[in-house]
């Protein structure tokens, strides 16, 4: 990346994508967050600058800064990369952590997170701003959508489909071939075994509807 990056968030999954890019030697030029008791504080050595929407940092992006969106909370995280494609036209980057493996065979969309020990092996699709936790394995020919949570050390078995906005949370595995459809939430520690309609909600091994 021949850019630096500003990021917007700077709490946990701020942090986290700081991590990213301070490994990867990418210049970070700072933080933005809403929480206004964040401002002008230091992170290490970077100063949270401002709220998200500040247009005086935000006229970087798109000619001297890229930018990437590092809020958990799907519905922010959503308003924020709208706000950029519609002001600023542009689409956030990437943060992938040095020890993820990503297959060349794998595609990866734009503005995803994909922590470290992730592996997204071949033929895997990953959409656009969807968050890939510590250890979670996409196995081949898997698609995970848009705006997707796959948890800390979760499995998504081979031709699994994520679809967009499901949240899958930590240690889950899915078995192969099964789909969790559009909004759907599994419960941490599940084994889900058969598909999950849009929206439903499932816990348990096997995974049952809660």
């Amino acid at each position: 990346m021949e850019n630096p990056v500003l990021i917007l968030g700077a709490k946990g999954l701020g942090l986290v994508a700081l991590d990213i890019f301070q490994r990867n030697n990418v210049i970070v030029y700072g933080l933005l967050d809403d929480d206004t008791a964040l401002h002008n504080t230091e992170i290490g050595e970077y100063t949270v600058l401002g709220n998200t929407d500040d247009d005086g940092f935000l006229k970087l992006i798109g000619k001297k800064c890229e930018a990437f969106v590092a809020v958990e909370e799907r519905a922010v995280r959503r308003d924020l990369v709208e706000m950029l494609n519609d002001r600023r036209h542009v689409m956030p980057v990437n943060a992938i952590h040095d020890t993820a493996v990503i297959s060349s065979f794998a595609e990866i969309g734009h503005g995803n997170l994909i922590a470290a020990r992730a592996v997204v092996n071949a033929k895997a699709t990953v959409g656009n701003h969807s968050l890939i936790q510590t250890g979670a394995v996409i196995e081949h020919g898997a698609t995970v959508g848009d705006y997707a949570n796959i948890g800390a050390g979760s499995i998504v078995g081979s031709g699994a489909t994520i679809d967009d906005d499901a949240f899958v949370g930590s240690g889950v595995t899915i078995i192969a071939g099964v789909k969790i459809g559009k909004g759907a939430s599994v419960g941490a520690g599940s084994v889900v075994v058969e598909d999950v309609p849009a929206k439903g909600r499932v816990f348990g091994n096997p995974a049952k509807k809660v």
